[in-house]
Formats: structure tokens, sequence, C-alpha cells
């Protein structure tokens, strides 16, 4: 018994030692594996919406009011250091820019350039000949361009026809008579809108002379601007308002600026406490 239980701690010992070289061979292997796994590489982190959906994280960009100057000065500021509006490269975002701004001037360098680069790439995808487009109520800018160029080819044509050395015929003098109705006929403003308006004009006190406030009333004189009837008012308490009507050019005159600058302003407001406007129609 003594035997078998010699043996069975030898195959004992013997078990238990595989075991242990087991272990270590196993250990070596994980770590050869770890050795030669691949360190992940980071991946681009996208923001999650409150759906739980992935977004791009980059913000649309937004500008108003390219046709004014105001608006070409916050492109300028948006465009500096930068060659397109969305990257280094055109996208659909320069078209849609590049349609709502006129061409800009000098003092916009970096629209301008811009603008230039924007209209290399664009031109060549167009080769037809453009006459203009009118949108809404704003004419597309390249209408201007035929317009301008006729006009320089009919002024050209006319001084091809001029003999400077001949004499000037009834048909000649007609025709010259005619060229200056026209250009004046063309260069002529639509006439303004006009308003009728009633003001209310209140004195200090009862002490005010009302003759020299109205003399002051009507001493305030400017383009568009034409005093019409009056009369006096009784407020109360012996003090009396007047009541003046007036005719303006809406496009010369604002009432507004008539009261503030003149009518309660020295020297006018020894006599003048306030002004209201009591009615205003349009003529």
């Amino acid at each position: 018994m003594a035997g078998v239980g010699g043996d069975e701690s030898a195959v004992e010992r013997s078990s238990r030692t595989r075991e242990r070289q087991g272990s270590v061979n196993g250990f070596a292997s994980d770590r050869n594996d770890l050795i030669r796994t691949p360190v992940p590489q980071e991946l681009p982190i996208k923001s999650q919406g409150l759906c739980g959906c992935s977004s791009a994280v980059a913000m649309a960009i937004s500008f108003t009011d390219l046709h004014t100057e105001t608006g070409l000065k916050t492109l300028e500021e948006f465009l500096s250091g930068k060659n397109y509006v969305s990257g280094d490269q055109i996208s659909k975002d320069d078209v849609k820019v590049f349609s709502a701004v006129a061409k800009p001037g000098e003092g916009f360098p970096n629209v301008s350039r811009w603008y230039a680069s924007v209209s290399g790439v664009l031109a060549p995808r167009f080769p037809g000949e453009a006459y203009g487009v009118k949108i809404g109520s704003q004419a597309a800018v390249s209408a201007a361009v035929p317009s301008a160029e006729v006009s320089k080819e009919a002024a050209d044509a006319d001084d091809d026809d001029l003999d400077l050395f001949g004499d000037e015929t009834e048909e000649d003098k007609k025709a010259a008579e005619e060229r200056e109705a026209a250009v004046k006929a063309s260069s002529k403003k639509k006439e303004s809108g006009k308003s009728s308006v009633l003001l209310d004009v209140k004195p200090w006190d009862d002490e005010t002379d009302m003759k020299k406030l109205e003399e002051a009333v009507r001493s305030v004189e400017m383009p568009g601007l034409l005093w019409g009837a009056s009369k006096l008012v009784a407020v109360g308490y012996g003090i009396k308002k007047l009541q003046i009507m007036m005719t303006i050019v809406d496009d010369l005159v604002s009432v507004d600026n008539l009261i503030e600058d003149y009518l309660t302003e020295e020297p006018r407001n020894e006599y003048i406490q306030s002004c209201d406007i009591v009615a205003f129609n349009k003529i």
C-alpha cells in the first residue's frame, strides 16, 4: 500500500507540474496576444441629438441683406482668411450666396476675391449669352450690362453720323431736340407722394403772443413744405392753441424731424411748448 501511495504521490506531483507549466505557457501566450493586439484607433466623435441619432457638428451659416452695404460688411468679415464659404473648395453654399450678392466694390477686398473666384468657376459652365432677368421687385444685375452696352453703341452711332464740318439741317436740329428730350425724360425722377397734415401747436401759457407764435411756425421753410390755413382753438383757462394745415412731399419732409429739430428748438421754443399731429392723410 505504501508503494501504491508513493506512486500516487508521484503521479499527483507530475500532474501539478504539468498544470503549472501549462499556466505559465498560457500566461505567456496571453501576454504575446496582448503584445500583438493592435491598439484601437480613436474614432471621430459625433454629437447625439435628443432622438439618439448622430448629427453633424457644423452649424448652418446665415447671412442677411447681402444686397446692402451692411450685409456685405458681414460677408467681408466672414471671408477673412477663407477661400470659400464652407471650406477650401467651392460648394452649393457659395453658389447660393453668390446669387444674392451684387458685384462688390473696392471697399470689400475679401468679398471681391471670393466673388471673382466663384465667377471664374461658374462662368465656363454657362456659355450662353445672358440678357438679364427680373425676380420679384429686383432686376438682375446682369440686365444693367446689356443696357449700358446698347446705350454706348447708340452714342457711337450718333457720333459716326455727326458731320462736324457740314451745315446743321432742320432734321439734325429736330433729332437733337428729340434726343435731349429723351435724356431728360429718362433722368427725371418719379414724383414722390404728398400728404396733408394738421398740427396742434400749443403755447406756454395764456400770456404767450399767439400772433408771434404763428409767425414762428410759418418761418420754417424747406423744400417740400407748404403751410396752409390756420385758426386759434380755445383750450381752457384763457389758453388757446394754434391749429395749422401743411402739405408735405413725403420723400423730402419728415413731420417728426420738423417738430423736434425746428418747431420745438430755439428760438421758436420761446413761444411753442409742444406740437401734436392731429391728422395725417395721403393726397
